[in-house]
């Protein structure tokens, strides 16, 4: 096997079980992980509908949130309404109610080595997707390449801490513009998920430093709207979680100024 980090389609050479094939539930003594998550990126709206698995047990979230702060979110180990299935993103519910159906492509693949045990992830960005979306007595229809997909899993070490952020938007130069940028996970100075996609053909970047209180990232400024907070003491498991929605300012990883750009900023620091 080709040693870690590998990045693209060669991590499909390295005859490790990887998704959407099955994982064994442990190995090396510590359980699979595995999510996945979809956002919708937009100036007038931004939602997230996500799955995880710890161990097993599961967890699902959705939230909805406008640029005034108005945030509508729900967690429950429950279904709660929630259909994630390729190409396809359902909350039947009457508040809100989402129905998107997505163009899922192969997105940018990469697989780590982390603890004693191995992580994978695909990033897909600008993704496009058509359907309608429900909440606060409004309608919203979506039709355009707003989506970012976030499918992940692995055997992560014990404690295991991570700075993300993602988002979609226009450079000042007119290019349609996207990025994945991290440390903490797959950040390797070659072979990580870092990525920056302009008009859709994806490149790797160099790290980008995060402030400590998510207020940027490298050289954009973030402006949040509202955030997704959640802090959980099992204490097997334990979960300190910050996710907010905003606006982004600034300059890209290799030099284009952002025309317009909306997304996520996120914290997470888990023992699991």
């Amino acid at each position: 096997m080709r040693s870690l980090p590998v990045r693209g389609p060669a991590a499909r050479e390295l005859g490790l079980p990887l998704p959407p094939g099955a994982m064994p539930l442990l190995r090396r003594g510590r359980p699979l992980k595995r999510w996945r998550y979809v956002g919708v990126y937009r100036p007038d709206l931004m939602l997230c509908v996500g799955e995880a698995h710890v161990g097993g047990l599961p967890q699902r979230w959705w939230a909805v949130a406008l640029p005034d702060g108005t945030l509508l979110e729900r967690t429950s180990a429950r279904r709660i309404g929630l259909d994630l299935a390729p190409g396809r993103v359902l909350v039947a519910r009457r508040e809100p109610s989402i129905d998107l159906k997505l163009e899922e492509s192969g997105g940018v693949e990469v697989v780590s080595g982390h603890g004693r045990g191995y992580i994978w992830t695909r990033k897909q960005a600008g993704v496009p997707v058509r359907g309608r979306v429900a909440a606060f007595g409004e309608v919203w229809e979506v039709d355009g390449p707003f989506a970012f997909i976030d499918d992940s899993a692995g055997y992560h070490a014990r404690h295991t801490c991570w700075r993300w952020s993602a988002g979609l938007g226009r450079a000042r130069s007119g290019e349609h513009v996207a990025w994945n940028l991290v440390e903490g996970v797959h950040d390797a100075r070659d072979g990580s998920e870092r990525t920056l996609w302009v008009d859709g053909e994806p490149q790797e970047v160099a790290p980008q430093p995060f402030a400590a209180d998510l207020s940027r990232v490298g050289g954009m400024r973030f402006a949040p709207w509202c955030e997704r907070e959640d802090h959980t003491n099992l204490l097997l498991f334990r979960s300190h979680y910050r996710q907010p929605f905003g606006a982004f300012a600034g300059e890209l990883p290799g030099g284009l100024e952002l025309e317009s750009a909306h997304g996520v900023m996120e914290w997470h620091d888990v023992r699991w």
